[in-house]
């Protein structure tokens, strides 16, 4: 059997061969991420994996991510998408590289956690970025794009597992008049707002329903489900709205 690993450094792989090349008008055209342009966008992409690529190695110093930032930051647009394509192979490339005994042993403190997480959730917190991110680029020519079904299964089962941590993170939910538990229709999932916001699988009341797909819910929780990227099958019904959800969820 593939274990969660194995399949979020190919899901990683997928998403790098997954982006297309880019002109230099395009780069410097406005992303599906508020405020970056697509360069930009690849920047970050770029800048975050020689940051994973050096905590995959050894622990880094305090300044080190503020110096990776600002020699990313610094460069031209077509040098910062051409950099990602380097640097984000490049970290691909190693995790593709470890044994099957490196992947399932090793643990990485990624820097802003109590404590090292296993090399799996290391990997799905960059597919969470790269899904998302990868999104924001393609939305900018193609503004129907959703994240790919293979990242987005990975994703549910990460975010529900491992790094249920990251919507407490995120929501908002003093933004919502009440707690709610939103059943997303079809799938085994559950969004909870409230004290303890996560995804989850457990089988709690559900006081809302998100209809529509998997992907779909999923860039909600990213804050990419605004009124002119959501399909038109998307509804919402119970105690919150599509707007509540919106707002609770802005996004990063």
């Amino acid at each position: 059997m593939t274990t969660l690993a194995a399949r979020t450094i190919a899901a990683l792989r997928a998403e790098h061969d997954g982006l297309v090349a880019f002109s230099s008008e395009q780069l410097t055209a406005p992303s599906g991420a508020s405020d970056w342009t697509v360069a930009q966008v690849f920047s970050h992409l770029g800048s975050g994996a020689e940051i994973a690529l050096a905590g995959l190695r050894s622990p880094t110093g305090p300044d080190f991510n503020q110096s990776v930032w600002d020699r990313w930051n610094a460069l031209t647009p077509d040098a910062q998408a051409a950099g990602w394509l380097k640097s984000d192979d490049t970290l691909v490339s190693a995790l593709e590289a470890l044994t099957p005994e490196q992947r399932e042993t090793m643990e990485i403190n990624p820097g802003f956690l109590p404590q090292p997480v296993p090399l799996a959730s290391i990997a799905g917190l960059r597919l969470n970025e790269v899904a998302h991110h990868s999104w924001d680029i393609r939305v900018a020519t193609d503004p129907a794009a959703g994240l790919s079904p293979e990242s987005a299964t990975l994703l549910a089962e990460h975010l529900s597992g491992g790094l249920s941590f990251l919507l407490g993170f995120i929501a908002k939910p003093d933004l919502i008049a009440e707690p709610a538990v939103v059943d997303i229709a079809g799938t085994p999932y559950r969004i909870v707002i409230g004290d303890d916001s996560r995804l989850t699988t457990e089988p709690l009341p559900a006081t809302a329903t998100f209809t529509g797909s998997l992907e779909a819910a999923l860039r909600l929780l990213a804050g990419r489900l605004g009124p002119s990227y959501t399909p038109a099958d998307v509804t919402v019904t119970g105690n919150v709205t599509l707007d509540d959800l919106r707002a609770a969820f802005p996004g990063f």
